[in-house]
């Protein structure tokens, strides 16, 4: 039906648009040659460079395990969250691993080139990981732990681990985060980078790298304070029969610069943005109440795949929080379909949709543990009368009359807190205040600032918030190990400014010792049984407690100009990442214009 609705709208509609808000399209854009995007850029790009984060270029340069943005620079391989699989790119085939999982073995496609014509080669992995150990940018800082060297051997990439006192390797899932993740640069460019730079590790990040090599299918086009625009490189490497057989269809991809979400949004209703990644309240109202010719992932709520789930952390330094009883009856109080509606507009499953554990809602990822296993420690929310039958077996009541219960004699009074202007987890922690408040706990809302709320929660010790949101890790090769570590593993004790996990200083033996054996574990069955476990003790102990199930990306697109985006159950497994990330930029093969 909405795609019908794009055809009949496409034909009233101009093909070259008016940008808005400050952001005029060059007029050598064919409207009908390219595809924009939205959500992603905000301010002008600084530059192109691979190795640097500081380029401000998200649409080069968007660095993540759950898929990086590959339109210019291209990874080994290609993450796709709704199967959890990696997707050779570069690489040429699955990687191998020896024995006792110390080493890695990947060859490269023979087709692979770069834009100067040519071979993308073993030598050039190397050197980019030679080059992230020589500046110590976030790919030394994020693998280094894990990869003692990457070498060229025999026209082959060989991954070398680093290894533990016992020569067991640190953590092998690490290395699959770092073969959806990491950017693979040309060796002769990274020379000439490194040599005028004199070798400077910060002159090096802060080159804007104008003549930098490139493997992918889009390079350098606009780059100014109103857009960033890349052209199709027609000698493109992936129309060879080895990988894609073909071009992608847009010759340019470009991203208007905005002022703010109010802007862009007037853009992406008007058919200016073609793909968006961008929260819409209320979606749905786009197509069904103002007819526009917008579309989702899916027809119905919850619209797109769920990955992250933000999360409420009990702070185990406050005494009341230390009992299980009154972490689990908080979380068992709160009513979680209510947030669902107020706070996500219902572009969420709700926890009887998708019953919680330590998954997020991909098909992937909930195959990974025994439901039957752990449904009697599910909880779904709004269970006032259990939450108070737990306290009350607790022995947890209120003794002086005044509706709140006490703890060795003190009235329970707990603040919830979440950074101010950070509208939907503001209503999240009303309503979980509120489910407080239901069973006889005085919990009352907080919202510092951001500069001081991330300040607090990342310390290594804090007894300033009671019950805090952020989010677990999310989507990409190495979950769900890293949610479950992120949710309870004690390397996060004792460290200040951590931004990785267990933001409540949870402490349980069982756990570590599952996190440590689960990457050295590739029997399918143990594996599920290592979840399960980890399920059951996250269910039953209650450290923290998702609110919602969000998108890490939202992925809504105008049909005005384009149409055959991804969508669910359409056969063609392409994730709804913005058609850029991960294994999501095959959506970029698969479109055609309205009307074609």
């Amino acid at each position: 039906m909405k795609k019908l609705l794009a055809l009949v709208l496409a034909l009233s509609l101009a093909l070259s648009l008016v940008a808005v808000a400050g952001a005029e399209a060059p007029t050598d854009l064919p409207r009908n040659e390219t595809m924009y995007f939205g959500g992603q850029q905000w301010g002008p790009a600084v530059g192109y460079n691979p190795l640097s984060s500081n380029m401000n270029n998200s649409m080069a340069l968007a660095s993540a395990p759950r898929g990086s943005r590959t339109i210019m620079f291209e990874t080994l391989y290609m993450y796709n969250m709704l199967d959890g699989k990696l997707y050779p790119l570069l690489a040429d085939g699955d990687y191998v691993w020896n024995d006792d999982l110390t080493e890695m073995t990947i060859a490269i496609k023979p087709a692979a080139k770069w834009n100067d014509g040519t071979p993308v080669t073993a030598e050039d992995v190397a050197a980019t990981w030679d080059a992230a150990v020589a500046v110590k940018n976030g790919t030394y800082t994020g693998y280094n732990a894990y990869i003692a060297s990457v070498e060229a051997v025999d026209g082959k990439v060989v991954i070398k681990a680093q290894l533990t006192e016992d020569g067991k390797p640190t953590n092998p899932l690490q290395f699959y985060n770092f073969l959806s993740a990491t950017y693979i640069a040309q060796k002769a460019w990274l020379d000439t980078l490194l040599a005028r730079n004199n070798n400077d590790a910060a002159a090096v990040l802060n080159d804007p790298a104008n003549d930098v090599a490139y493997s992918g299918p889009y390079g350098p086009y606009v780059m100014n304070d109103q857009l960033v625009a890349f052209v199709r490189n027609d000698a493109y490497w992936g129309q060879d029969a080895s990988m894609w057989g073909k071009l992608p269809v847009p010759k340019y991809i470009a991203h208007a610069i905005y002022a703010d979400n109010d802007a862009a949004l007037v853009a992406f209703k008007a058919g200016q943005i073609d793909v968006n990644q961008q929260f819409v309240a209320n979606i749905q109202n786009l197509w069904e109440v103002e007819g526009l010719p917008i579309a989702t992932y899916m027809d119905e709520a919850p619209y797109g795949i769920c990955a992250t789930m933000p999360t409420a952390w009990f702070n185990m330094e406050v005494p009341a929080l230390q009992v299980k009883e009154v972490r689990k009856a908080i979380a068992m109080a709160v009513d979680y379909d209510q947030i669902i509606e107020n706070a996500m507009t219902n572009q969420s499953p709700s926890f009887v949709q998708v019953p919680r554990s330590v998954m997020n809602p991909t098909d992937g990822e909930q195959a990974m543990y025994d439901h039957d296993a752990v449904k009697d420690l599910q909880f779904a929310g709004k269970d006032i009368e259990g939450a108070k039958a737990l306290l009350d077996a607790a022995g947890i009541v209120d003794t002086d009359g005044d509706g709140y219960r006490e703890l060795n004699g003190e009235k329970i009074a707990l603040n919830a807190c979440c950074p101010n202007g950070w509208t939907d987890w503001q209503a999240a922690m009303e309503i979980v205040a509120a489910a407080g408040q239901n069973i006889g706990l005085d919990i009352t809302t907080n919202y510092p600032e951001w500069s001081i709320y991330q300040t607090v929660f990342t310390k290594a010790s804090q007894t300033e918030y009671d019950i805090f949101m952020y989010s677990p890790a999310g989507a990409e090769p190495a979950a769900p190990w890293s949610r479950v570590r992120s949710f309870m593993s004690s390397d996060f004790l004792g460290v200040d400014n951590n931004w990785s996990g267990n933001f409540g200083h949870y402490k349980n033996d069982r756990i570590d010792e599952i996190i440590k054996t689960i990457p050295l574990t590739s029997d399918e069955a143990e594996l599920k049984a290592l979840y399960t476990e980890a399920t059951q003790i996250y269910l039953d102990e209650v450290p923290s407690f998702s609110l919602m199930y969000r998108p890490e990306q939202f992925h809504a697109v105008n049909e005005t100009v384009w149409t055959g985006y991804p969508e669910k159950d359409d056969g063609n497994n392409i994730p709804p990442s913005d058609c850029t990330d991960g294994y999501g930029i095959a959506a970029l093969y698969n479109v055609s214009l309205v009307g074609e």
